[in-house]
């Protein structure tokens, strides 16, 4: 099989874009420095062609792996032929590696091992090869044998059947029929336990659908539903197709002693040894492939939440609602410093509201406060209902803004945010975090493990391994594509950088404490295990502000400084000119062919470094569309059908979005009321995380707390 050829054709890109990439991935490279740094050699793939490229290399290696090690262990049992050798090397998949190397896996001890012993695998051939002219009971006599327990020739013709059925099970061309047929003409059907137990799967107590049109979403359900015991699930498979396709495959005699017996065989072989396998498998395949859905789902809503631009150069209070143990505040000022904490009690049962106003108009007063970040949890309502009420009597201009505190208290428990405020309890920890995801929330939500940030659907039935490494590689792409300021940047924001391990990331911050801040690039060679490998991996994607080099200061890499120079020398300007950045440099480098020639470099490389120095240091998520601020508040009663509203939209899932309006409890738009424009397959094809949309309220729900909302408006 020629591995990069077949990865060309599935993801539909020239054959020798694939090899570029292979060999720069062997080579020590990492996927953003590839995308952003070695265009040229590939094509200027994208960081999401690019990471599927490496996914299919993976599997696709393992696979021949895999073939090397069945091929090895059916050679030493002596009975590799030259025919299964090609089947094996021209299998395309794990499944048919398997099915093919089924009949020589080392069994446990089975029915048809146990008949063997007993010396009855010539009356199976008999039977299989539908040769006999007399009655089955007359042929099986001479297999009875006191010694070996075959007491009677019914014993006989049933250990004979045991190994037929065996031997049909394992043929990898019936497994492959059977498996196709399951999955293209099956259903998947899911029943309740008990009917009058009360739970969340009620949609599944009596459900059935086709396993070819089941949607991901449903999949992870039921298997939920069926691991907490509410449900009882099972595969329906066209078995009569499935029989009749067996039969005529083995019955191949008109014999009337074999034809009874082997249909019965044929019958006991799919019930109890393929049907209970082939169900297990097109169960995992589904579950599987819906993992995979949802995790692009999250990793797709996890880009948005990360992208999502920072509020600069305000002091902002970090508000962690609760009742009973009151709610924690932190202020923290334009950089993220923590200038003050304090815990208050406005809600239930204190209610100490004067008190709490008091506190924090001495807070607006003494620093400065312009915005207020409070958290979307318990109590978070009612701390909103003081906030609002308390700015009416201020004259000062403080907004305020709720923020998804997913993973805040994950954060503030661990070891991470005990190392940064150990003179901190969790509670002001939290405070922090909430204050500070408003200001930058990429450099906060890296502190937190991917999956925690709650931005997903199932994400605790997945596979975590998958979900742990697919939402790394998210957040990897997140934090290149934006760049880290090397002299501020905290060691789990390094982690990321492209060619950066946790232990170097903690050198580099070592490193600032006992020599001050880095003034070029160049002295990261200095950090310890920081050698040239990872330098040019990490090296374009730290930034120095006010530095030797004012190219240090950009997403220009060290290789290009040459070129960069070179480029502005001709066009009569120098380094301290892109400062600013340089207006009209597009203008400026007409003939690009030739001037790349002219430099010796690459012509995408030179369209990056032109775009790089007219904006320098130019952050992506400037294009975000950012939060919504608020100074009022609107409570769940307030809303009434047809009223249009403003609202963040906070997770997108199978089957709609879910919108902050401002009342606490977010509002479902369903998918089919996304647009009213196009057919919509999957909501993100119209909405993400951190979108900020014009909504309609079509019902209420108070006893549910369920708000229906609608974009067609």
């Amino acid at each position: 099989m020629n591995m990069n050829q077949k990865i060309a054709e599935e993801l539909g890109i020239k054959t020798w874009q694939v090899d570029a990439v292979v060999q720069l991935i062997d080579d020590g490279n990492t996927i953003p420095f590839i995308a952003r740094y070695r265009k040229e050699q590939h094509g200027a793939l994208d960081d999401e062609q690019l990471r599927n490229l490496n996914e299919r290399l993976t599997y696709l290696r393992n696979l021949e792996e895999k073939k090397e090690q069945v091929l090895a262990s059916i050679e030493e049992q002596g009975k590799l032929t030259d025919e299964l050798r090609e089947q094996i090397l021209a299998a395309q998949t794990q499944v048919a590696v398997e099915d093919l190397y089924r009949p020589y896996r080392p069994k446990r001890r089975t029915r048809a091992t146990i008949a063997k012993e007993k010396g009855l695998e010539g009356l199976a051939n008999i039977i299989l090869l539908q040769m006999t002219e007399q009655p089955l009971e007359e042929e099986a006599q001479a297999y009875i044998s006191e010694e070996k327990e075959v007491a009677t020739a019914q014993d006989a013709i049933q250990g004979a059947m045991d190994i037929i059925a065996e031997s049909i099970a394992d043929e990898a061309d019936y497994r492959s029929y059977i498996r196709k047929q399951t999955a293209e003409e099956g259903t998947l059907v899911s029943v309740a336990k008990d009917e009058n137990e009360k739970s969340v799967y009620e949609n599944y107590y009596d459900f059935s659908e086709a396993i070819k049109k089941i949607a991901g979403y449903r999949v992870l359900a039921i298997n939920r539903g069926e691991k907490e015991k509410f449900l009882t699930v099972k595969i329906d498979a066209p078995e009569e197709r499935i029989l009749r396709y067996l039969e005529k495959k083995i019955i191949t005699r008109e014999n009337p002693h074999t034809a009874e017996c082997l249909r019965n065989t044929i019958a006991d072989s799919y019930k109890r040894l393929i049907a209970p396998s082939i169900e297990r498998e097109i169960r995992n395949d589904l579950t599987e492939k819906s993992e995979d859905g949802a995790i692009k789902v999250f990793g797709k809503n996890l880009t948005q939440l990360l992208m999502q631009p920072p509020i600069t150069g305000k002091v902002v209070l970090g508000w962690d609602p609760a009742f009973r143990t009151g709610c924690k505040l932190a202020v923290v000022d334009e950089t993220g410093k923590v200038l003050d904490t304090v815990v208050v009690y406005p809600t239930e049962p204190q209610n100490k509201i004067a008190e709490t106003k008091k506190i924090v108009k001495g807070f607006i007063d003494k620093y400065k406060v312009s915005l207020i970040s409070v958290g979307n949890g318990t109590a978070s309502r009612e701390s909103e209902m003081v906030i609002v009420d308390m700015l009416k009597e201020i004259d000062k201009p403080v907004q305020y803004v709720i923020v998804n505190e997913a993973g805040a208290s994950v954060y503030s428990a661990s070891k991470l945010a005990t190392e940064e405020f150990p003179q901190f309890d969790v509670g002001q920890r939290s405070a922090v975090s909430i204050a500070r995801r408003l200001q930058d929330p990429l450099a906060e939500l890296v502190k937190i493990e991917p999956k925690s940030i709650g931005v997903g659907q199932y994400q605790h039935d997945m596979n975590q391994k998958k979900l742990g490494e697919a939402l790394s590689a998210v957040v990897e792409d997140c934090v290149n594509n934006v760049g880290v300021d090397l002299n501020t940047a905290s060691a789990s924001l390094l982690e990321y950088v492209s060619g950066i391990s946790k232990p170097i990331a903690k050198n580099i911050v070592s490193y600032r404490e006992e020599n001050g801040r880095f003034t070029n690039r160049k002295q990261l060679l200095k950090v310890a295990k920081l050698g040239p490998k990872a330098f040019e991996q990490c090296a374009g994607f730290m930034r120095i502000s006010d530095g030797d080099n004012p190219l240090d200061g950009t997403s220009v890499h060290p290789e290009s400084y040459q070129a960069a120079e070179e480029m502005l020398k001709m066009l009569g300007l120098g380094p301290d000119d892109i400062k600013g950045g340089v207006v009209g440099l597009s203008l400026l480098a007409k003939d690009r062919k030739k001037l790349s020639e002219k430099l010796g470099i690459g012509e995408m490389t030179l369209n990056d470094i032109i775009k790089e120095l007219e904006k320098p240091g130019r952050d992506p998520r400037d294009e975000m569309p950012k939060p919504v601020l608020r100074t009022d508040v609107l409570e769940m009663k307030d809303l009434t059908e047809g009223m249009i509203l403003k609202g963040t939209v906070r997770n997108v899932i199978d089957f709609g979005a879910f919108v902050d309006i401002g009342v606490h409890q977010d509002g479902l738009v369903h998918i089919s009321k996304l647009t009213d424009k196009k057919f919509v397959k999957h909501p993100l094809e119209v909405v993400s995380v951190g979108d900020v949309v014009e909504v309609k309220v079509l019902s209420v729900d108070m006893q549910k707390k369920r708000i229906q909302l609608s974009m067609i408006l």
